[in-house]
């Protein structure tokens, strides 16, 4: 962040010298053509100077503007990449917690360090879904036990989670894909129901 507010400040200390030279330029040339006009070649001379001024103040706003871009898109990659790691370790801890079929207290410690990671890189949308979720987690799991009826509670409210986890994600794609969000939703809702239903078996 620091890095883009220098290059702002540069940006903008560049625009006004470009301003001020474009206004002095313009007044310096109106005199110069008055006092050079007998001489030769000495108009030419003073265009070919303020060109080339003017010139590498463009330049270097661009280099900077462009400086602006890169770094703006490598701080998203880096959050993006920590936002990815932290719902992938979210799902493998409750995949764990299913294969097992029970809880314990380091399971819940767990859980609750990860509430925190999540505060820090969700978007509002999943932090709401998170909650339901870990209410309707803590509610089943009381007994540290899970049966098969409390595992598709929990998966069905981790289904609902997912589809948030994906919006904040790969929203942004699916926007421009030919499936809406609300058909990605029930595709997500559907596929999990099909399993909890052939796990009943």
């Amino acid at each position: 962040m620091n890095h883009l507010l220098q290059i702002k400040k540069e940006n903008l200390i560049y625009m006004l010298l470009a301003t001020l030279l474009f206004i002095g330029g313009y007044a310096f040339l109106r005199y110069a053509y008055k006092i050079t006009d007998n001489l030769p070649f000495t108009q030419e001379i003073v265009l070919i100077v303020l060109g080339t001024i003017v010139t590498i103040l463009i330049t270097a706003i661009l280099l900077n503007k462009q400086t602006e871009v890169e770094l703006k898109k490598e701080e998203n990659i880096k959050f993006l990449e920590l936002k990815t790691n932290t719902y992938t370790q979210l799902l493998d801890y409750l995949e764990n917690i299913m294969l097992k079929n029970s809880t314990t207290d380091a399971d819940l410690i767990k859980l609750r360090f990860l509430t925190h990671k999540l505060a820090i890189v969700a978007s509002p949308s999943v932090l709401v879904q998170f909650e339901k979720f870990v209410n309707s987690f803590i509610h089943t799991t009381r007994d540290h036990k899970l049966d098969k009826k409390e595992s598709n509670i929990i998966s069905e409210e981790l289904a609902k989670l997912t589809v948030k986890i994906r919006e904040d994600l790969v929203g942004q794609l699916d926007k421009e894909s030919s499936f809406s969000q609300l058909q990605i939703s029930k595709q997500i809702l559907a596929n999990t129901e099909s399993l909890m239903k052939n796990n009943s078996h």
